[in-house]
């Protein structure tokens, strides 16, 4: 079984999709993107196929984005994507590659729309929230 997550260790998004995808007992190869960027073609893949577009796939909060003007709306894919390989802190994250599709997955819970196996155990998200339950479904987020 293959998955392949693109890892930031200090972001607690990317933390809790690890750990959901370790708990239907697989590890994933883990890139840890900032230090490890993707080649130029392999983000482009990743983008399309998780359905986006280049600016969806920027991160803002925490990156030079605004320092760098990319919020100007003129840019060009290309000259986002230079930005994203000049600066690969402003990849979004984590993208979860699996053999069901790619997903940038904010919220975490998203992964479970592409891991090939269940959940194995309850899983409750850093911040408290419960995402599994003990018979390994998706707990309904109250309203």
């Amino acid at each position: 079984m293959s998955i392949t997550i693109y890892h930031s260790p200090g972001c607690g998004t990317s933390r809790n999709t690890l750990a959901m995808i370790r708990n239907t007992g697989v590890e994933p190869d883990i890139i840890e993107y900032v230090n490890n960027p993707p080649a130029r073609e392999v983000l482009e893949e990743l983008i399309a196929k998780a359905g986006l577009s280049v600016r969806e796939a920027i991160r803002e909060k925490g990156t030079p984005y605004a320092e760098l003007g990319l919020d100007d709306p003129a840019l060009s894919d290309s000259h986002l994507l230079d930005a994203m390989m000049t600066h690969p802190i402003l990849i979004n994250r984590p993208f979860v590659v699996t053999p069901i599709g790619v997903r940038l997955c904010r919220p975490s819970e998203l992964v479970l729309d592409i891991l090939p196996l269940p959940q194995q155990a309850p899983f409750t998200k850093e911040d408290g929230e419960a995402v599994i339950d003990a018979e390994g479904k998706r707990v309904a987020k109250a309203v």
